[in-house]
C-alpha cells in the first residue's frame, strides 16, 4: 500500500483539529461552568437537566402557593381568634343581663350598647381583606362577605368543588386555605352569630329574659362552631408549615441533581485540559517531523 505526503497530511491535520476540538471544548467547559452547551454534547444529560429543571420550577410556583395560603390562613387565624374572644365577652354580657340583681333600665342600655359594639366589630372581622378577596366570603368576586349581618359571599358546598379555594404544595397534595362565613359563623338563614348577637341587644333592651336564655343557648352553639373553625384553620395551617418544610428540602434535592448533571467538575476538568494540552503540543512537535517544512510553513 502506497503511502503518499497527501494522506499523511490529511491523517496529521485529521489528528490535530481533534485535538483541538477536544481542547476547545474543555475551554468552554470551563468558561461557561456548565458541561452541557448544546443538546448534542449529551443527549441523555440534557433529558435529564429538562426534566429536572420543570421540576425545579414546578416546586418554585408551590413555593409560592404554601407562602400565599400560609398568609391567609394567619390571617383567618388571626381574626377567628378575635372573634372568638368577642364572642365570649357577648357571653359574658348575656350572663350579667340575665342576672336579676343587676336589671335597671340604664343597665340594660349600657349591656346593649356594649353588645352592639362587640357585633359592629365582629362584621369588620368578618369583612376583612387579604390580596383583594373577603377571607369568609369564599369565591366570592365581591368586596365583602357580610352586608349588615347578611352573607353576600359565596357559601361553601362539599359537593362543589369550585367553592373551595385550595392551593397545590406539592405534586399530590393539595390544601383548603379559606373558611366561608356559613361555616364559621353559622347558616344566612338569620341564625347565625351576628343575628343571636343583634337578638342579645335587642332582648337585653327589652328585659326579655326568657328570650335572653334562649339567645345564651344559641349563642353557645356559635361559640361552639367558631372553637371548631379555629381548631380547623390552625390544622391545616400545619399542614402548610410541613408542606413548606418539604418543599424547601426537595428544592435543595433537585438544586444538587441538577448540578450534578450540569456543572462542571473544576478540578477534574483542569487537570483534562492539562493533559489535553499535552497531548495537542506532542502532536504538534510529532507533525513538524513529519511534514515537510513547507507545509508546516503554509499551515503557520
Amino acid at each position: 500500500m502506497r503511502i503518499t505526503q497527501r494522506a499523511i497530511t490529511q491523517t496529521s491535520l485529521l489528528g490535530l483539529n481533534s485535538n483541538l476540538a477536544a481542547l476547545n471544548k474543555l475551554q468552554q467547559q470551563l468558561t461557561s461552568g456548565t458541561t452541557i452547551s448544546r443538546p448534542s454534547d449529551s443527549p441523555t444529560g440534557t433529558n435529564t437537566s429538562m426534566l429536572t429543571r420543570r421540576s425545579i420550577a414546578d416546586n418554585d410556583q408551590q413555593a409560592r402557593n404554601i407562602t400565599d395560603g400560609t398568609t391567609v390562613l394567619e390571617a383567618t387565624d388571626s381574626a377567628l381568634q378575635d372573634m372568638l374572644a368577642q364572642t365570649l365577652k357577648v357571653r359574658d354580657l348575656t350572663v350579667q343581663a340575665l342576672n336579676s340583681g343587676a336589671g335597671n333600665a340604664e343597665t340594660r342600655q349600657a349591656i346593649a350598647s356594649q353588645v352592639s359594639g362587640l357585633r359592629e366589630s365582629m362584621l369588620g372581622q368578618a369583612n376583612q381583606v387579604v390580596a383583594g378577596r373577603p377571607l369568609f366570603g369564599g369565591v366570592t368576586s365581591g368586596a365583602t362577605a357580610y352586608d349588615d349581618g347578611e352573607f353576600v359571599g359565596v357559601a361553601f358546598d362539599e359537593d362543589v368543588k369550585a367553592t373551595a379555594i385550595n392551593r397545590r404544595v406539592s405534586d399530590n397534595e393539595t390544601i383548603r386555605v379559606d373558611v366561608t362565613g356559613p361555616e364559621a359563623f353559622g347558616s344566612p338563614d338569620g341564625s347565625n352569630l351576628f343575628a343571636v348577637v343583634q337578638n342579645i341587644a335587642t332582648h337585653t333592651t327589652g328585659d326579655d329574659q326568657p328570650a335572653l336564655t334562649e339567645d345564651l343557648a344559641a349563642l353557645d352553639e356559635a361559640i361552639s362552631r367558631l372553637t371548631e373553625a379555629t381548631a380547623d384553620v390552625g390544622t391545616r395551617a400545619q399542614r402548610m408549615e410541613r408542606a413548606g418544610t418539604t418543599n424547601s428540602a426537595r428544592a435543595l434535592t433537585l438544586s444538587a441533581a441538577l448540578a450534578a448533571t450540569e456543572d462542571v467538575d473544576l478540578p477534574k476538568t483542569i487537570m483534562t485540559m492539562k493533559a489535553q494540552e499535552v497531548s495537542y503540543q506532542a502532536a504538534l512537535q510529532v507533525t513538524a517531523q513529519v511534514l515537510q517544512p513547507t507545509l508546516l510553513d503554509f499551515l503557520r
